[in-house]
């Protein structure tokens, strides 16, 4: 027994990363020369000189931020068989599922996140799923029961046979059949074509409510549901179904969650969604770990949940680490990434070298949580101290339900106690699921997920690891979860500036990083992992005023960089070219192409000068009180915007939002310029020779082919094209700007005395 206890759960690798580190300081020594330079020569140059320098000095800042996190990865192996081996008994485990518009997350792909959770491999007797729709909608509970009655077919189904693919709508949009280890199997043949037809008969059953005004009559279950507005509502709670008899393989229980919803009380998007999950459950089940995946995050490893347990369980993790999170990873993801958002790179590079810190970030969604520490545990909390002075201190925090609080005792010493009758407790989940249970207690601050951010995740995950807490980053073959991501350039924007949004808010609150160093147990290096993420919501300054120096240089004549045959030209074309290949690398290493390399790096200025920008506005225009930022549900959709074969696949697409007004301003600007360039229209460089030179139009070019989409869709039509009304207000602020930074120039030569001649010279020779 001694042996069999000894064996290891998981096991933490160290990657190799030194020639990696090398590329990185010499990328940052080329950064350092190259402020050193601007600094050794700012008194001899303009305005243009100090743009540049406080721009590129945010880069520097940047790539620092960027080294940190990468530099030193990890991956965590796990050992599932060693947990069977051992004979330890397998706790309890809540899944969440979360859904708030039947519209924009259509049920079809929700139901079947919540099939494949119900099919995971684990005792079906330690499980329990929990739906939350924040939309109130019928279609979606509808849906959610007839799915129950294929569940209860497609769960023996997929363990009598070992189904690996358990998400019924990608399974048989395979070749299930014939790929399968069971196709000589008579029996099998017969029960898979069964399961097809229930299946596809599910899928007419939902597509024919959602083309009726009523998906169904407001009788018996569904009678809660009349005059209900999706704002404005009471508690709705439905125990779907109920593993009474304790089968293993047998279908786990089933609740679906519609918290109350009044106008007078802000609800708190998501994160208030997940506390009230979080409680409910804690009433019902009161399991010790919780999974929380979006809508559209399907289980693609049947075996995630033991995977899961496996850091979870070790002896050694107990008081370390405190939630496991898997990466996202999407299917049918457009060739070569046209938008940028599949991530791949992102979390092989990155991701692990975060958990070589003080561990991965909160994802959001495909996450083992303990109950306990999300119930406010701090890693040097005892069994003692619960029994006294925790339990008298923060035990009132969660609120007036009495039967809450005596869950949370058992959730927090870590005895939790199933109930077998879910339905004892329906009168306490609706006390504790209304709008005003909050009031007064520590949800959304100390315990549970944590408001004040549209980047609720990433705030709850800081809040964690401000407690001193670890986590880990696993990363299974095949993927734990898969989802979909955004397609067409409206959702992709709308997700960015949500992402930007949130993570603004965290950095102008006082849940900053830097006050969870200074006053909390967050590592520096972690504090400096989180500033790396919420400068997102910053970015967008200093790229939007780099993009737009080089074509005011040209229609100036002035210039930002250095001239070809000054020697640090060859400078900027060493931290050029030095830079690209090591980014163009890493996509390579990962089985990525050139072409998605660059789709990658021409979203990402797209995205920082649009999606972030608007972010940006929306956090600066709460601040002044002018308007309260917005959550804005991400579009889901398991087919892509076109098919893969449509020769349209991958092209941006735009709407009349103004979202897009920054970047085509931005390419306005540089046409404007090159044309100006390629007919010699610029004013005379005062002393000659000091004007815009090849670097400047090098520089347009560049931004022209980062912008090529919006090009495109300048004469594109229909959801391709750029709408006339973000034309006309581009281009009057195009025209706007170049006035403004001629009159800025004057008053900044006027007043600083830097080259004031030539600027002078330079601004007033420019025509209103």
């Amino acid at each position: 027994m001694a042996d069999l206890n000894s064996l290891p759960l998981y096991e933490r690798i160290q990657r190799k990363n030194g020639v990696k580190r090398a590329v990185e300081i010499i990328i940052l020594f080329l950064l350092l020369s190259l402020l050193i330079y601007r600094l050794l020569f700012l008194k001899e140059h303009g305005l243009t000189w100090l743009l540049a320098l406080l721009c590129e000095s945010w880069f520097t800042f940047n790539w620092v931020l960027i080294i940190n996190s990468k530099w030193n990865p990890v991956e965590y192996k796990t050992y599932p068989d060693n947990l069977v081996q051992r004979a330890i008994e397998l706790p309890s485990v809540d899944m969440f599922v979360t859904t708030a518009d039947p519209v924009l997350e259509p049920p079809i792909i929700t139901i079947n996140t919540v099939i494949s959770l119900l099919a995971v491999d684990y005792p079906a007797q330690k499980l329990a799923c929990y739906v939350s729709d924040d939309g109130c909608s019928l279609l979606t509970y509808y849906s959610l029961s007839e799915a129950l009655k294929f569940a209860k077919l497609w769960v023996p189904f997929c363990k009598k046979y070992d189904i690996q693919v358990r998400a019924p709508f990608r399974y048989f949009s395979n070749d299930s059949l014939t790929s399968s280890t069971n196709r000589s199997n008579w029996e099998f043949h017969q029960e898979w074509k069964r399961m097809k037809d229930e299946y596809e008969l599910l899928c007419h059953k939902i597509e024919d409510a959602a083309q009726k005004s009523r998906p169904c009559e407001f009788t018996g279950e569904f009678a809660e549901f009349s005059n209900v507005e999706r704002k404005n509502h009471p508690t709705i709670i439905k125990v779907m179904w109920e593993n009474k008899e304790g089968l293993v393989d047998g279908v786990p229980h089933l609740v679906y969650i519609s918290r109350e919803k009044q106008h007078k009380h802000p609800h708190n998007s998501k994160a208030g969604a997940m506390n009230v999950l979080t409680r409910v459950s804690g009433l019902m089940t009161n399991a010790p770990y919780m999974l929380n995946v979006d809508c559209d995050m399907f289980v693609n490893n049947p075996k995630v949940v033991v995977h899961a347990m496996c850091p979870l369980l070790d002896s050694n993790s107990e008081k370390e680490i405190a939630f496991a999170q898997f990466p996202q990873v999407f299917y049918d993801g457009l060739k070569d990434d046209p938008y940028g958002n599949q991530y791949v790179v992102l979390c092989e590079y990155t991701m692990h070298g975060i958990s070589g810190i003080q561990g991965s970030l909160y994802g959001g969604t495909g996450c083992f949580h303990r109950r306990k520490i999300i119930y406010g545990l701090s890693p040097s909390h005892t069994v003692d101290l619960i029994d006294g002075k925790l339990a008298e201190d923060t035990l009132p925090e969660f609120g007036s339900s009495k039967e809450l609080i005596k869950s949370a005792v058992l959730a927090l010493k870590g005895n939790t106690n199933p109930s077998n009758c879910l339905w004892t407790y329906i009168r306490a989940a609706y006390q504790i699921a209304s709008c005003e249970y909050e009031y007064g207690t520590s949800w959304g601050t100390k315990l549970g997920w944590r408001y004040g951010s549209a980047a609720e995740d990433t705030d709850t995950g800081l809040m964690i690891h401000t407690r001193g807490w670890r986590s880990i980053f696993c990363t299974l073959d095949p993927p734990a979860f898969l989802g979909c991501s955004p397609s067409g350039g409206p959702t992709v924007m709308t997700q960015q500036k949500r992402w930007a949004t949130g993570l603004l808010e965290i950095l102008f609150s006082k849940n900053c990083p830097i006050f969870g160093t200074l006053f909390g147990k967050l590592r520096l290096r972690q504090s400096l992992v989180y500033l790396w993420l919420i400068f997102w919501g910053l970015r967008p300054v200093p790229e939007l005023c780099y993009a737009a120096l080089p074509a005011y240089c040209i229609i100036t004549d002035s210039f930002f960089l250095p001239k070809v045959h000054e020697p640090a030209f060859s400078l900027l074309v060493a931290l050029f070219v030095i830079y690209n290949l090591y980014t163009l690398s890493e996509y390579l290493k990962t089985g990525q192409s050139i072409r998605a390399w660059w789709n990658n790096q021409r979203m990402l200025r797209i995205t920082a000068m649009n999606g972030w920008f608007f972010g940006f506005l929306s956090v600066m225009l709460k601040f002044l009180r002018i308007s309260e930022t917005v959550f804005e549900v991400t579009k889901k959709d398991q087919s892509n915007d076109a098919s893969k074969d449509d020769d349209d696949a991958g092209r941006f697409t735009f709407d009349d939002s103004p979202i897009f007004v920054p970047g085509t301003t931005i390419l306005l600007l540089h046409l404007t310029a090159l044309v100006v360039s390629l007919l010699k229209l610029q004013p005379l460089a005062h002393g000659g020779g000091h004007g815009a030179g090849l670097a400047e139009v090098l520089c347009s070019v560049l931004w022209l082919l980062c912008y090529w989409p919006f090009l495109k869709g300048l004469f594109g039509k229909g959801k391709h094209g750029i709408p006339m009304s973000t034309i006309c207000k581009s281009a009057a602020l195009a025209l706007l700007l170049l006035h403004l930074c001629r009159k800025i120039t004057a008053l900044f030569a006027g007043g600083m005395g830097w080259n004031g001649a030539r600027i002078g010279t330079v601004a007033g020779s420019v025509p209103d």
